[in-house]
């Protein structure tokens, strides 16, 4: 199962900054949103509660039932790369548009995508358009931090 939760981009050291704030024992998911907001400059819950999942979708996180920790080590760009396509919910069809057509702007990657976006998300959210091109440009701005893209005059394109 793929995750949804994309936080707003901060970068490879936001990344580690907001990780870094989780317990290295399991804390329970209040404890750990606390600990997000007081610590990692998180703004709020359910931001927090995004952060935790994409954590954890990227491998920068572990979860073990309702408790969330980290580990010591902070995994190799490489091994995030790698999750980040497998683990979170359209990333790899953004990825593989970019590689089936060269160098694309955020909303035509989200043109190619859109048929990922589940028919509940059309039916609930009345603009959910602009909430999936949004979704779609944090998206690959992660993909550059993950070193998968590059951002060019012309558009995103795959680093690989």
């Amino acid at each position: 199962m793929r995750t949804k939760p994309v936080p707003p981009v901060r970068g490879l050291a936001g990344l580690r900054a907001v990780r870094e704030a989780l317990p290295l024992v399991p804390g329970s998911t209040d404890d750990c949103c606390r600990r997000l907001i007081e610590r990692a400059d998180v703004p709020d819950r359910n931001s927090a509660r995004s952060w935790l999942a994409f954590l954890v979708a990227v491998s920068a996180a572990a979860r073990d039932g309702d408790a969330y920790y980290r580990d010591t080590e902070m995994p190799e760009t490489a091994s995030l790369a790698a999750s980040f396509r497998e683990n979170v919910l359209g990333a790899p069809e953004v990825l593989d548009a970019l590689s089936a057509a060269g160098p694309l702007t955020a909303d035509s990657a989200f043109e190619r995508t859109r048929s990922v976006v589940p028919q509940w998300e059309r039916n609930r959210d009345p603009e959910w358009e602009s909430t999936w091109r949004d979704r779609t440009e944090r998206l690959l701005a992660w993909a550059v931090v993950f070193d998968i893209v590059n951002e060019t005059d012309d558009g995103y394109r795959l680093t690989r």
